[in-house]
C-alpha cells in the first residue's frame, strides 16, 4: 500500500485532503517540484501541477492521476463534486492565511477543516522511515562522510573557518550530494562557543578547536552530523570537556531505543554534563528527527513527553559551550529500533588532532 493510500489510515477529518506544502507534495509523490497541489480522497489521489512540470509528472508519479493545472478552484470543484466530497482539510502548518481565505472565499458551500488533524497525521507518517528512506539517509551520510575524512588534511593553521565551509561543501556535492542540508557551520577557536555561529574570516590557530555541523542530501533526505577537532594539541581542559560530551553522547545512544520519550532520552545526555559542573553550558535539546527535513518531528528535548517509535531517525548531539573560550559538540544521528538502535554515523569521533 502506498502512502496516498495509507494517508486515511492516520487522518478521518474531512472527505478529502490537500497537500500543497513541497516537502509533504514530493513525499507522497515522489517529485519533487516548487508548485501543484496533490488532493487525496480514500480512493483516489490527483496532482494537479502546472505546464512547467507537466511532462516529468506524467513520466515519474505513479500513484495518484496527474492533471495540468490551468484554474485551481474551479478544478478542484470539479474534483469535489465528482467524489461527493462535502469537506476538505488543508496544512495548518504550512498553508498561509492568504491561502486559506482564497479557499474560503471559493467554496462557500464546502467546510475547510483547518485545524492541526491533516499537518499532525502526516508528520506521524513521515516519522517512520521505511527501507527507501532509510537507505537515501545512509547515501546522504555516506557522501557527508566522505567529504569530512577528505577535508581533514585542509584544516590547518592560518585557514579561514570561511574556506573550509566552503572546502566542505565543494566536497559533498563533488561526491553526490543533490544540496546541502543546511548552512555548513564551520567555527574555531574562541567562536566554538556559539551554537550556531557563522563561518567568518577569522583563521585558525595553533591550540583550537574547530568544531563542523554539516551535512548532504539525498533524494531528498538529509544527513546531519557535527565533529569538533583540534588543530594542535589541546590542553587539559579542552581534553577534559570534550570527554565529558562523548561520554555523555555515548550514554545518549546507548539509551536510544522505541518506547523512551524524547525528555528521558534527553535526561539521559543531559545528566551527564550537569553532575560534571557544566549544565548550564548545554543550552540546547539533545536531538530531532531528521528525514525530508533537516528538523522535523520527534524530539529528544527536555519538553517532548510523547514516545519515540520504532523507524524514527534523531540526533544525538550534546555539548558544551563556555562563552569565550570554546566549545564541543559531537553529534551522531541514529534508526531507532525495538532492542536499540542503529548508529548511522560512522566516522569516529574519539578526539582527532591536527
Amino acid at each position: 500500500m502506498n502512502r496516498l493510500n495509507r494517508l486515511f489510515e492516520h487522518f478521518s477529518g474531512a472527505d478529502c485532503a490537500l497537500i500543497t506544502s513541497d516537502i509533504n507534495r514530493r513525499y507522497f509523490t515522489g517529485m519533487k517540484s516548487s508548485a501543484g497541489v496533490t488532493v487525496v480522497f480514500p480512493d483516489k489521489a490527483y496532482l494537479l501541477i502546472d505546464f512547467r512540470y507537466i511532462e516529468k509528472a506524467r513520466a515519474t508519479v505513479k500513484d495518484a492521476e496527474v492533471i495540468e493545472l490551468k484554474k485551481l478552484c474551479p478544478q478542484l470543484k470539479e474534483l469535489f463534486e465528482k467524489h461527493g466530497a462535502k469537506s476538505f482539510a488543508i496544512e495548518s502548518e504550512t498553508m498561509t492565511v492568504k491561502e486559506l481565505s482564497a479557499y474560503t472565499h471559493f467554496f462557500t458551500n464546502m467546510t475547510i477543516d483547518s485545524s492541526d488533524a491533516l499537518s499532525n497525521a502526516i508528520s506521524d507518517m513521515r516519522m517512520i522511515k521505511d527501507e527507501e528512506e532509510l537507505r537515501f539517509i545512509k547515501k546522504a551520510q555516506e557522501i557527508a562522510e566522505a567529504a569530512f575524512a577528505e577535508l581533514l588534511p585542509f584544516i590547518k593553521v592560518g585557514v579561514t573557518e570561511r574556506a573550509i565551509a566552503l572546502e566542505l561543501n565543494r566536497l559533498m556535492f563533488e561526491k553526490g550530494a543533490e544540496d546541502l542540508s543546511f548552512e555548513t557551520i564551520v567555527l574555531s577557536g574562541a567562536n566554538t562557543s556559539m551554537p550556531h555561529g557563522v563561518p567568518s574570516d577569522k583563521k585558525v590557530q595553533n591550540g583550537e578547536f574547530v568544531l563542523m555541523d554539516f551535512g548532504a542530501v539525498y533524494n531528498g533526505y538529509h544527513s546531519d552530523m557535527t565533529r569538533t577537532v583540534c588543530v594542535g594539541e589541546p590542553d587539559e581542559e579542552m581534553r577534559k570537556v570534550y570527554e565529558i560530551v562523548l561520554n555523555a553522547q555515548k550514554a545518549g545512544i546507548e539509551a536510544a531505543k522505541a518506547g523512551i520519550t524524547g525528555e528521558e532520552l534527553d535526561a539521559t545526555a543531559r545528566r551527564i554534563i550537569e553532575e560534571a559542573g557544566y549544565g548550564e553550558c548545554f543550552g540546547h535539546s539533545l536531538g530531532h528527527g531528521v528525514g525530508l527535513e533537516i528538523h522535523e518531528r520527534p524530539n529528544a528535548s527536555p519538553n517532548y513527553k510523547l514516545q519515540l517509535s520504532a523507524g524514527t531517525v534523531v540526533t544525538v548531539e550534546p555539548g558544551i559551550y563556555i562563552a569565550g573560550k570554546f566549545g564541543v559538540r559531537i553529534e551522531d544521528f541514529v534508526n531507532l529500533t525495538e532492542n536499540g538502535c542503529e548508529n548511522l554515523t560512522k566516522c569516529a569521533k574519539n578526539m582527532i588532532t591536527l
